[in-house]
């Protein structure tokens, strides 16, 4: 089967309408990147939108399984709210430990949140809405325009790993969903490693696996905080690639914009909005 046919475009699939075109690549602070040797990408909104997924299957998980009475977007809003005040908890009251090795526990956990800010307590309902999230989140995951040709064009030059933060099964599934397997090695995963980025430990170990130094290596990557600042710490060039999409379905701002850099923090070492500058940066 030819490349093309396993991975799907994140441009074609029915998405919400915040996704802004992504135009021409806007090189900022680019430096030498001669004495790359090999590169890590960050998966969520950096190859793939995630969050444009995340947003498409809540509504038509609402669509399908949500509560009588209720609009679509009043269980999105609702769903928003729950997450804001469930995630920043996660790793301090128990739930990291299992949300490390599978995701369902915590995204149904979710659900129950959701419902009872609509005043609801039905918990056959919780596990109905997580499941199919799950299912109509993973089926709307797709590469962004760009990335099957960067990632192809570049793993012919260079060694290239993954490094993503989730739980194994969930990650494991969108690796596969997006055929992206045969691109990568070594793939990192937060919830096969009992830890994640921004953690020094994490890129020391990519480093290892690759067996290079860190100045010979890249890390490509949408978070600031989680990609870049700790790879530059690393002593690793970092890419930054911000996208218009790059907005997560829990935003409560009424203007949501992609994340910033925090004044006085160190800049990468470029930044994009089109994986194909890549191309362009570390020439032959």
């Amino acid at each position: 089967m030819d490349v093309n046919d396993t991975v799907r475009d994140a441009n074609k699939a029915p998405l919400l309408s915040d996704r802004a075109d992504v135009g021409p690549a806007n090189l900022q602070g680019v430096s030498d990147f001669g004495m790359v040797r090999g590169i890590y990408f960050d998966l969520d909104d950096t190859l793939c939108g995630y969050w444009d997924a995340s947003k498409a299957g809540l509504r038509r998980t609402f669509e399908l399984e949500g509560p009588p009475g209720f609009t679509v977007e009043e269980c999105v809003k609702a769903w928003a709210t729950a997450f804001r005040d469930f995630a920043p908890t996660l790793k301090k009251t128990g739930w990291y430990e299992g949300y490390l090795k599978v995701a369902e526990p915590s995204r149904t956990e979710q659900m129950r949140r959701t419902l009872a800010r609509l005043q609801i307590v039905d918990e056959a309902r919780a596990v109905r809405l997580s499941e199919r999230y799950m299912r109509e989140r993973d089926s709307a995951l797709s590469l962004f325009v760009d990335a099957l040709e960067v990632i192809t064009e570049l793993g012919k030059r260079f060694p290239m790993g993954l490094i993503t933060n989730g739980p194994a099964d969930l990650q494991r599934m969108e690796v596969a969903t997006l055929g992206l397997e045969q691109f990568f090695d070594p793939i990192l995963i937060e919830g096969e490693m009992g830890e994640g980025k921004p953690k020094p430990s994490v890129f020391r170990r990519a480093a290892e696996l690759m067996s290079l130094k860190p100045s010979e290596l890249l890390m490509v990557g949408n978070s600031y905080h989680h990609d870049v600042l700790p790879a530059l710490e690393a002593g690793w060039k970092a890419i930054w690639i911000r996208r218009p999409s790059d907005v997560p379905p829990s935003s409560d701002q009424l203007d949501p914009k992609p994340e910033e850099r925090p004044q006085d923090m160190p800049q990468p070492d470029a930044v994009i909005n089109d994986l194909r500058s890549l191309l362009k940066l570390i020439s032959p």
